[in-house]
């Protein structure tokens, strides 16, 4: 049995080695989160002193309102990144399903089976870009971007180039409606992010994830299936996507092939300012939620600035810059 000498003795060891490579981890995300938070308050005091027009009850809600189409595209974007991959046809993901989605509403199918439809649709298109990367070892960069195109011709083809429009009130409440005073889109939003922020830290398919992103082989040594988890991460963004298209073609009551152009950058720009590392293996979606709040923020605040929709495209890439090397910065700085 162990003295109180031979305790005290192991604790002070233990005390000199230091922290552990997992609480250096913790600590660092801990950091991450904290500082996102920080930039988003400071983001928001900026504005209110710039215009009075911004720290509203009514502007809050809208900004959320509105940031929730790009929040659940960064869902799937976040499980994406933090496997080592990227995906960038999720903007024309959020097309096709949204077109598919419409023509099965005007045809006259009940409101249920249309949104199979356009969820099916996403799944599908994320399992095939999953296939092909996991299976067929083609870099995601590349299929991902070739899945762009196909989609966006798909979802021109289906629609003649021409948008869809006139849909029932009852498909239409479910991004214009409200739960207890909270937009739906709000409330939708916030259960996607506590569904999936479950999934990727308290399941076994989230250890996963991380695994696959942090050292791949050494996952696939440790007995995991590395091939089918990789595909499923992708199905996870298609389906997010497709989600992500029921409340854009609610909302606007068109679905229109041209819809979700520059998406992908968006998504990518929440993760990354949300502490996610584009070099896969670190990252949480409350991260994620805070970067996409602070991108419907920026959007918002430059909006009621006056500022030009061609400007805010070049400020939101610089932001993206930014983010990407201050990640590099602290990886260096780290290693």
């Amino acid at each position: 049995m162990e003295t109180g000498r031979e305790t005290a003795i192991r604790d002070n060891d233990l005390s000199r080695r230091g922290p552990t490579p997992a609480a250096v981890a913790r600590r660092y995300r801990a950091s991450q989160r904290l500082k996102a938070v920080a930039g988003l308050i400071g983001l928001c005091l900026l504005l209110w002193i710039l215009t009075p027009h911004f720290l509203t009850v009514a502007n809050a809600l809208n900004v959320m309102e509105q940031t929730s189409i790009n929040a659940i595209v960064a869902v799937g974007m976040t499980f994406v990144i933090i496997s080592g991959g990227i995906d960038l046809s999720v903007g024309s993901l959020v097309a096709l399903s949204g077109v598919v989605l419409a023509s099965a509403l005007k045809s006259g199918w009940p409101i249920p089976l249309a949104l199979a439809a356009g969820l099916g649709v996403g799944a599908a298109t994320g399992l095939l870009n999953g296939v092909v990367i996991a299976f067929g070892r083609l870099p995601p960069f590349i299929m991902t971007l070739g899945m762009m195109s196909v989609a966006r011709g798909a979802a021109l083809l289906v629609t003649d180039g021409r948008p869809i429009s006139g849909f029932d009130a009852g498909f239409r409440s479910i991004a214009t409606g409200r739960v207890f005073g909270v937009p739906a889109p709000i409330v939708l939003t916030l259960a996607i992010y506590a569904v999936a922020h479950f999934v990727l830290s308290r399941t076994r398919f989230g250890r996963y994830v991380y695994g696959i992103g942090g050292n791949e082989e050494a996952t696939r040594l440790s007995g995991v299936n590395v091939r089918f988890h990789k595909t499923m991460v992708y199905v996870v963004s298609g389906v997010t996507s497709a989600i992500a298209a029921v409340l854009l073609t609610a909302r606007l009551n068109t679905a229109q092939p041209i819809a979700g152009i520059m998406y992908e950058l968006d998504a990518i720009a929440a993760v990354v300012i949300g502490g996610t590392s584009l070099s896969g293996g670190e990252g949480n979606l409350g991260g994620t939620l805070i970067g996409a709040l602070t991108m419907g923020v920026l959007r918002n605040g430059l909006n009621l600035l006056g500022v030009s929709s061609f400007l805010q495209q070049l400020v939101i890439g610089m932001v993206i810059i930014v983010a990407v090397l201050v990640d590099v910065l602290v990886k260096e700085k780290r290693a």
